[in-house]
């Protein structure tokens, strides 16, 4: 098997390690945090494939952080909600949901803070993520929004992992192949 995979995303190519998240599955790691000019070209990409308008921005801790905030300076938002992997004491009320997610061997919790609960409540809201794979975040995180009467109306990440390459219920910018060992 290679030890590296090329992903071309519009302009700009990088190249990713190919790492073993199982004895038989293997990813091209795609890390986002620390790399400015790709998380501001995909943020303007997807902004303008985004037709739904929306009223909030919504992503999970921690690698779509940087999306959402670009694409919230774009789209000239004054702030987002990151939703968290872990109950923080500064929360107040916080609801969570559980997560699974191909990367993570145990079962985790996504949380919202109680105090964005008015913020995002009858609000129309675009989810943001870095990579789609198995969907688990996004369906955790629409299922956390529901809980909160809010209604998502987007979900975008760079990039669509293996079989969510293969939704039409995303917007995203390139694929990658998961790599049997």
């Amino acid at each position: 098997m290679e030890k590296s995979y090329e992903v071309t995303i519009g302009v700009l190519k990088r190249k990713l390690p190919i790492i073993p998240i199982s004895s038989t599955v293997a990813i091209a790691s795609f890390v986002l945090l620390g790399d400015t000019e790709m998380a501001s070209y995909a943020a303007a990409e997807l902004v303008k494939r985004i037709t739904e308008p929306f009223d909030e921005i919504v992503t999970m801790e921690s690698k779509g952080i940087p999306l959402a905030e670009e694409i919230s300076k774009i789209t000239h938002r004054k702030n987002y909600v990151v939703l968290r992997k872990s109950v923080k004491g500064y929360m107040a009320h916080p609801i969570s949901v559980p997560v699974r997610s191909i990367t993570t061997d145990e079962s985790q919790t996504l949380v919202l803070d109680g105090n964005d609960v008015l913020r995002l409540t009858d609000k129309r809201i675009l989810l943001v993520d870095d990579v789609v794979s198995t969907g688990g975040s996004l369906t955790a995180a629409e299922n956390l929004m529901a809980k909160v009467d809010a209604n998502v109306v987007c979900k975008c990440a760079i990039l669509a992992e293996g079989t969510a390459a293969t939704r039409d219920d995303i917007t995203f910018l390139g694929s990658l192949p998961v790599f049997s060992i």
